[in-house]
């Protein structure tokens, strides 16, 4: 009697301990789930825009630079820095892009994405807290614009549940380092069909960024800038670019685009991993055709896709500079 009297209370801690153990796991993951539901904000899903809080905005800019990514000195200002970009052309005489498709450009070969050259007109999406995210968990290019604060990215970068309310780019990144600052959202702006639905066919977005503490700088000064082309013309001879998330620095890699059908561009090169959705697919140097997202996510081990450049995208990109 002794010995089942024993046997049932070991039953009945063992049953207490796991018990116990459920509800911290489960008040950990509430824990978390709650972390994430603060960085987001509903904005106006129907329209697919949303205006950041400047406080807000400020300090994710604050926790970006408190241990995870330093700035550097001065950034260079010269026509090197900003060579064959839309700034570049017209403030330092740079030479028009060259034209991949009359020669001069040849795919990676093998086809697989390689470590690149860090550039001021591209760089890594942050997202500082505690929502399941590497410290840099999306790419992004900055883009001509009149206002000259317009970057690029995947929709799926800055929706998912709600607009992020973390964000803030570096371009140029490498090595923990912000040669040209962090900027912060005033403004994002995506399809509404990506709010409703995340339809791959419009996983594209436009922010529009400033830089906290330095009041009038405008981004495309200090980076130059890609030109955007709407519509283009498959097959082009491309380039893509984008950071891993658990990489310091910028991959690349060189092969033809072409149509996935009639709304998605597909680019063929491995080893394009986590991390370098929303980054651009470049032609002729410094246009932008694309951005990592789209179909699955952006691809998978042997292929990336981006949602087709169309007269939709070129109607999102009117709304975000126009800020209507």
């Amino acid at each position: 009697m002794v010995g089942k009297v024993r046997d049932r209370a070991v039953r009945v801690c063992v049953l207490l301990g796991i018990c116990l153990a459920l509800v911290a796991a489960g008040a950990l993951v509430w824990g978390e789930l709650r972390a994430v539901a603060s960085n987001r904000a509903d904005g106006d899903p129907e329209q697919g825009s949303y205006l950041q809080d400047p406080e807000r905005a400020d300090r994710t800019a604050g926790a970006v630079l408190d241990g995870i990514v330093a700035e550097g000195e001065e950034p260079p200002a010269d026509a090197a820095a900003f060579a064959g970009t839309e700034s570049g052309s017209e403030a330092s005489g740079a030479p028009d892009p060259v034209r991949w498709t009359e020669g001069g450009w040849q795919p990676s070969s093998p086809l697989r994405a390689r470590t690149a050259p860090s550039e001021p007109a591209i760089g890594a999406l942050f997202s500082p807290g505690n929502d399941w995210d590497a410290d840099h968990h999306c790419s992004a290019s900055v883009v001509h614009s009149p206002e000259g604060d317009l970057i690029a990215t995947a929709a799926h970068c800055v929706y998912q549940d709600g607009f992020r309310t973390n964000l803030a780019f570096v371009p140029g990144y490498r090595d923990g380092k912000a040669p040209y600052g962090v900027w912060v959202p005033t403004r994002i702006d995506v399809d509404p069909r990506w709010t409703s639905d995340g339809d791959p066919d419009h996983d594209v977005a436009f922010l529009r960024l400033r830089r906290p503490g330095h009041p009038g700088e405008r981004l495309e000064d200090v980076t130059g800038a890609l030109t955007i082309r709407f519509r283009p013309r498959l097959p082009l001879p491309a380039r893509l670019v984008g950071y891993p998330n658990d990489s310091e620095q910028p991959l690349d890699c060189y092969n033809t685009a072409r149509a996935e059908g009639p709304t998605q561009l597909r680019l063929d090169c491995a080893d394009v991993p986590n991390g370098t959705s929303g980054g651009p697919v470049l032609t002729d140097g410094h246009t932008l055709i694309g951005v990592i997202g789209g179909r699955d996510g952006g691809g998978d081990e042997t292929t990336s896709y981006s949602s087709w450049f169309d007269d939709s995208v070129r109607g999102l990109y009117t709304r975000a500079t126009s800020g209507r």
